[in-house]
């Protein structure tokens, strides 16, 4: 019984996901070029997109993480993300336009064909032909990625409420002060945090792991790059001066 309930929910949460439509979003993540143009300074295909969209009401964003809003790296899935294919022939110029959600999962996918042989001219008029489909943007709440469950029959209540007890102190937002300051750690991958500033959605610095424990390559929002380390739970960042000398901040942990 147990385990036909686990399979229902599962199946349940997975085609809720595959329900939302490209309208109920509202980032979008363009990549900084299409892998299938390269070599060919994207024909202007990069702007033009990006340009479509916004003025279609969605938010453009890069597919870089790290400069995503606060919202967005906290559940990925409020991001949709845009590719575009090179689908040309012999006689015709042709893009394939798709937009995938957070599961790797086709949202919305159209085709766009020119007869203009120029390449450029002839990309720009096959994707303009798919921008046309492309819905206003109208935000609904967006599922959250469903995570991978393995089902199994002989699961004790003590194992399902450790798996619980993970699951929510990985998706908990840390908040630190420094200064009369509030930042928030967002754990983004395994090897990788932020500190977002409580007023601000831009990364006040990025953390990277090294080989050794509680200890962190940081990439400051000014582009300076530093070290950090944890101690006692507290974050400690070693700020550059100006004098080449290095100040150490204190975030504590509350």
């Amino acid at each position: 019984m147990k385990k036909n309930v686990l399979i229902i929910a599962s199946i349940l949460t997975i085609g809720l996901a595959k329900s939302q439509k490209l309208s109920d979003y509202n980032y979008v993540a363009v990549p900084q070029e299409f892998s299938d143009f390269k070599n060919t300074r994207s024909y202007g295909l990069k702007t033009l997109l990006e340009k479509s969209l916004k003025a279609k009401k969605y938010q453009v964003i890069s597919d870089n993480k790290n400069s995503w809003p606060a919202d967005a790296i906290t559940n990925p899935c409020k991001v949709v993300n845009a590719g575009l294919e090179d689908d040309k022939n012999m006689f015709r110029n042709k893009v394939i336009l798709q937009f995938k959600d957070c599961n790797s999962l086709p949202v919305f996918t159209e085709k766009g064909n020119s007869g203009i042989k120029e390449f450029e001219e002839g990309f720009q008029d096959a994707l303009k032909q798919t921008l046309v489909k492309i819905p206003v943007s109208n935000p609904v709440a967006v599922v959250e990625k469903p995570s991978e469950t393995t089902v199994k029959e002989n699961v004790t209540p003590t194992e399902e409420t450790k798996v619980s007890a993970n699951s929510s102190q990985t998706s908990a937002v840390q908040k630190y002060t420094n200064k009369n300051r509030t930042f928030q750690k967002i754990q983004i991958a395994d090897d990788q945090f932020i500190l977002i500033d409580g007023n601000s959605s831009v990364p006040f610095a990025t953390f990277r792991s090294t080989a050794k424990k509680d200890v962190y390559r940081v990439k400051l929002n000014s582009g300076e790059s530093t070290i950090g380390y944890v101690e006692n739970g507290n974050i400690t960042i070693e700020i550059p001066k100006s004098n080449g000398e290095f100040a150490n901040e204190v975030f504590l942990a509350q």
